[in-house]
């Protein structure tokens, strides 16, 4: 099924995306079994993790997930029409006494993060006596959001008195999953133990993508992967979902001591044939892929590309709306205008892409430019083609 929405048609598009959805079902698949028995929702915040939550949601729900979340309520309401039966959460809590009713409509769950969010929410559900679930987060070390160790002990002794909230989920949210080693883990998983025990007889979560693979103990009842579903990280069982990749215009022959793009920054040492892809930093392909922009963290070298086979530097510094690569290696006459050059994908992974440019995956994949064409691959092995779908 083709669908058209922003008007980007694959002859005049200069960057392609391509989503694979089976692929996305099968890292579901993947991660819930290595979390079972806990069940196993799925973060689809910042409109899917820029992929689409209206492709991406009805695919997760074919797998099996039945509970979503999300940072906002405007993005919960999008998960609603896409998955009308599913749980969704709201992880950046209330937003205030006038934003209780629109909770309210679409059937979502608020994440209360505070002591005043609590009453706002109680407030509101006491006013026609309905009970309405909500979820308790309790911060264990990161300082973002979320009630104290103290204010939940107190928050739980009062509830258990009034019954004036209904929640059905306790969590916490940790700060250096990616980081195995790191000391806070242990001190975050020992105080959500705690936490889980003042709030008894409803599901507890605490691991996201990456505290998944600490093990069992971070596991609890529910676990929420966000990033790992969509490609984002590798693991066992975890598939590429997102290829990107961008439309050759031009291919020029520079000679020895002359320089390309911006500042000069690079000059040739050779002969060379160079490769003008029509993408760039309007399309989320960071500037810092050249090597000479400013990364966020020390790096070595500039990113590549892959293209007939082999693996192409970026040459120069990558411009608003065009990429240059060095093809003076690949056999001549293998890649002419209009051929694509990959960014990441199958033979580029998105965690190399993303350590190239001093960032992280989430970046890259939230980052997706409004001007790619949007392929997506669909469960069944149909594939449908979109304009961009934010």
């Amino acid at each position: 099924m083709s669908i058209q929405e922003t008007g980007v048609e694959a002859r005049l598009a200069g960057a392609f995306a391509t989503i694979d959805l089976r692929a996305l079902q099968q890292n579901y698949r993947a991660l819930a079994a290595r979390a079972a028995p806990a069940r196993t929702a799925c973060v689809v915040k910042a409109d899917a993790y820029g992929l689409g939550i209206a492709k991406a949601v009805p695919a997760l729900a074919a797998a099996g997930c039945d509970t979503f979340f999300v940072a906002w309520p405007e993005e919960g309401r999008a998960v609603r029409e896409a998955a009308p039966d599913a749980r969704i959460f709201v992880l950046g809590g209330l937003f205030g006494r006038e934003a209780a009713e629109a909770y309210a409509e679409a059937k979502l769950i608020p994440v209360l993060n505070s002591r005043g969010e609590a009453a706002i929410w109680e407030g509101f559900c006491s006013t026609d006596g309905v009970a309405r679930p909500c979820a308790i987060h309790v911060d264990t070390g990161m300082n973002r959001l979320g009630l104290t160790l103290d204010q939940a002990r107190t928050l739980a002794e009062e509830n258990a008195l009034t019954g004036a909230l209904d929640p059905v989920l306790v969590m916490s949210h940790l700060a250096c999953g990616d980081q195995p080693d790191h000391p806070l883990n242990q001190r975050q998983l020992t105080a959500f133990t705690q936490v889980r025990r003042l709030f008894g007889g409803i599901e507890a979560s605490l691991a996201n993508s990456a505290g998944i693979q600490l093990g069992a103990d971070y596991h609890f009842d529910l676990v929420r992967p966000g990033v790992a579903l969509f490609g984002g990280l590798s693991g066992p069982g975890l598939e590429p979902v997102v290829t990107v990749q961008a439309r050759i215009v031009q291919i020029r022959h520079v000679r020895a001591g002359e320089a390309v793009s911006y500042g000069a920054a690079a000059v040739m040492q050779r002969d060379s044939r160079v490769a003008i892809c029509a993408a760039g930093y309007a399309d989320g392909l960071h500037r810092a892929l050249s090597g000479s922009g400013v990364p966020l963290r020390e790096i070595t070298g500039g990113g590549h590309g892959f293209a007939a086979g082999r693996r192409v530097p970026v040459l120069g510094r990558v411009t608003m709306d065009m990429t240059m690569f060095d093809i003076t290696d690949v056999e001549g006459g293998a890649l002419t205008v209009g051929d694509r050059i990959e960014f990441f994908g199958p033979n580029i992974g998105i965690e190399e892409a993303a350590t190239a440019a001093g960032t992280i995956s989430y970046e890259l994949l939230t980052g997706l430019g409004r001007r790619h064409h949007r392929t997506y691959i669909g469960p069944s092995g149909e594939s449908g083609t979109s304009g961009d779908q934010r």
